[in-house]
């Protein structure tokens, strides 16, 4: 993400937080639905969402009231006791999914670290100690953890950390060969975002899935889907994976799942998922009932009738509008890519201001690797908010030429 350093809190004084962001000047004081708020009252339509995280929009009513009754009944008591929210989301999750057991953690990362844990141990139990690599794939990311860093494939995330963990390869994006070669023995599990985010909207090709689910069913391995970014409804139907050719054996999922209020899981079939025994992993916070109050009325409201169809035909609109641009200004437009509403426009050079610009018009949006425009908005954004930053994009763009 590209901003303006603004190292400066609230009221110009000196911002007591790590310097660890690149923040945008602004302070947000207020959100409601599509739009938020700074502290001088300037309002944005926001096509960021919190990074693809309030999906159902800021302080969603029901999401809200659902949160405010379980911190008035029960907050916190850890995972050594059985809680009702956290069996109902669950339950939820189980029945609309290939999974059969769930794991509750605080993020992405750590889903992604539990699945990865998984592995590991999977591999050990079934092939012995010498099976623990994850291939994933150039330009991916997975977190910030050190084991996650070393899984994601982008060097940028990773210097001044080094060494790396051990056990960690990445192979070229839809390049079956190189994954071939890349698989052996002592591959624990294939780790991959079924369509990359932060690596710039770039969907993964049914053939590659369905390669690499050849492979790691002929190396008894795990495929492991990053849906972090792209899961709960993202794509236009509640898991990306529902959109390809392939069922994977672990799904890690955060973001969206709480609409803000932080929750991740990671999903696994039951023979999976028991290589995972009572003390191997846990997380202290994970599924706590406030969060898995929020995620209950996620996931009913992206599971009401009609509700995904909408994110598709929206999607569908969005994707056509930003293909059109990318057609008129072809010398300045590399191309328009995505799917439902996780949406991006490719610049054929760096345009760093670019988020700021569009911040000047009242627009929030997400850009990554300096020339790729991300765009995730809130799930119930409505075709004229579509148009409105469509307007704005058409009056910028030329001005890269």
């Amino acid at each position: 993400m590209t901003g303006s350093i603004d190292n400066s809190a609230a009221g110009g004084s000196p911002s007591p937080l790590a310097n660890t962001y690149t923040r945008f000047p602004a302070t947000l004081v207020r959100g409601e639905g599509c739009r938020v708020w700074d502290d001088k009252g300037r309002e944005y339509l926001d096509f960021a969402a919190g990074i693809a995280v309030c999906s159902l929009g800021h302080c969603n009513p029901a999401v809200t009231e659902a949160i405010t009754r379980q911190a008035k009944t029960l907050v916190h008591v850890s995972n050594l006791y059985w809680t009702l929210p956290q069996i109902e989301v669950a339950r939820l999750l189980i029945e609309k999914s290939f999974a059969d057991r769930v794991f509750f953690c605080n993020s992405g990362a750590e889903a992604v670290e539990g699945a990865l844990k998984l592995a590991r141990h999977y591999g050990h139990d079934r092939h012995g100690p010498d099976c623990y690599e994850v291939i994933s794939l150039e330009g991916s990311f997975h977190g910030r953890t050190l084991a996650t860093v070393a899984a994601t494939g982008q060097t940028v995330y990773q210097c001044g950390f080094e060494p790396m963990p051990a056990g960690f390869l990445h192979v070229p994006i839809n390049n079956i060969d190189a994954l071939e070669m890349a698989a052996s023995p002592r591959t624990a599990a294939i780790l991959i975002e079924p369509i990359q985010g932060e690596g710039g909207v770039r969907p993964i090709s049914d053939e590659y899935l369905s390669a690499a689910r050849e492979i790691c069913d002929r190396l008894d391995a795990l495929l492991i889907f990053d849906e972090v970014q792209v899961g709960m409804g993202r794509t236009g139907t509640l898991f990306a994976y529902e959109q390809t050719p392939v069922v994977p054996d672990v799904v890690c999922l955060a973001k969206a799942l709480g609409n803000g209020f932080p929750i991740g899981a990671m999903m696994a079939r039951e023979e999976v998922m028991s290589h995972l025994p009572p003390g191997s992993h846990a997380s202290t916070f994970g599924g706590n009932p406030v969060a898995c109050a929020a995620a209950k009325v996620v996931l009913e409201t992206l599971t009401s009738p009609g509700f995904l169809d909408e994110v598709m035909e929206k999607g569908h609109y969005m994707g056509k509008g930003l293909g059109s641009l990318a057609k008129r200004y072809p010398e300045t437009v590399l191309e328009a890519r995505g799917r439902g509403l996780i949406q991006a426009i490719e610049f054929r050079k760096p345009v760093p201001d670019l988020g700021n610009r569009l911040m000047d018009r009242g627009f929030l949006a997400l850009l990554t690797q300096q020339k790729i425009l991300r765009m995730v908005p809130p799930l119930i954004v409505t075709e004229t908010e579509i148009d409105s930053l469509l307007a704005a994009l058409e009056e910028i763009i030329p001005t890269y030429e």
